[in-house]
């Protein structure tokens, strides 16, 4: 099982000047200790259940890219990138940039979205959501296209939502045959189909039960459009406040805890869990590789 830690608050003692060497401290320690991937969500506003909506949020391509310089190892990504908050060309290009600049080490996670309040706050357009499906198939259309052959392709696209005359990607991504596309949400109707057609990995919430039945529904979506379900990448949001001994968090779960639950999810066919912690610290990321990486590398 591949191992990765979501950072989702920014949150720090010291105020906004504390936030990039607690970041870097953490974003270093993940990554020497040989966790396969970071992430950082596609929200401008903090989220419910993390926090206020005051609290410190960065905007994620951005802060992607100054992770890739701190960072050898590694895949970094966003979780997920809302379909509606930029063009495609712009979403393509941003994983194209992140992924030269890495060295071959981005992801682009992509979705249909949620956050009405912090869309019409911040004054981008909030379509329905069945149009925002519509978009994210177009999207996703438009990056099989621009990370096609050596520099993208030279014809354009015509959609309900979305025009391009030339599809041109220059530089091409390292990662090839192309950035691979990570689908976030379990949606069994449209969600799961989406990842069959076009995406490289599935991200999908819930408990053992839940994962194994959406992996059913997606290796039925294989099925019906003549994909290999074995080629696309499952992969697990995991809320956990990680307890660390002796220290002021010590309360929560422990790290054999979360290797017990990360084998439970293992046999229900998870390939890749995001560790997700809403008060992340270097103290709870070094006991992640030190303690539950070697755990869980034989699932």
């Amino acid at each position: 099982m591949k191992i990765g830690i979501q950072i989702c608050s920014f949150t720090c003692k010291g105020g906004t000047p504390a936030i990039a060497p607690q970041l870097g401290e953490m974003v270093r320690i993940a990554d020497e200790a040989g966790l396969d991937s970071i992430w950082v969500m596609d929200h401008f506003f903090q989220i419910r259940g993390v926090g206020p909506t005051e609290d410190p949020m960065l905007e994620g391509w951005t802060t992607l890219g100054w992770m890739a310089a701190l960072t050898k190892h590694a895949r970094l990504g966003l979780m997920v990138g809302g379909v509606h908050y930029r063009a495609p060309g712009l979403s393509i290009k941003a994983a194209t940039t992140l992924d030269v600049l890495s060295g071959g080490r981005a992801w682009l996670g992509i979705g249909a979205a949620w956050n009405e309040y912090e869309s019409r706050s911040l004054g981008f357009p909030f379509p329905p959501r069945a149009e925002r499906f519509e978009m994210l198939e177009e999207t996703l259309r438009i990056a099989h296209e621009m990370f096609s052959g050596e520099r993208g392709s030279e014809a354009g696209f015509e959609g309900r939502h979305y025009r391009a005359s030339r599809l041109l990607n220059s530089p091409q991504s390292i990662s090839r045959p192309r950035v691979p596309i990570m689908v976030g949400g379990g949606g069994e109707r449209k969600t799961l189909r989406l990842v069959a057609q076009y995406a490289d990995a599935s991200n999908v919430f819930g408990g053992p039960e839940e994962c194994h039945h959406k992996f059913d529904v997606l290796r039925e979506h294989c099925a019906a459009v003549g994909r290999d379900y074995d080629e696309i990448e499952r992969s697990n949001l995991t809320n956990v406040d990680l307890a660390v001994p002796g220290g002021a968090a010590s309360r929560g779960t422990s790290p054999a805890q979360l290797v017990d639950w990360l084998g439970e999810l293992a046999d229900a066919g998870v390939q890749h869990t995001i560790i997700s912690d809403d008060h992340p610290t270097p103290e709870k990321i070094e006991l992640l590789g030190s303690v539950v990486l070697p755990g869980v590398r034989g699932l």
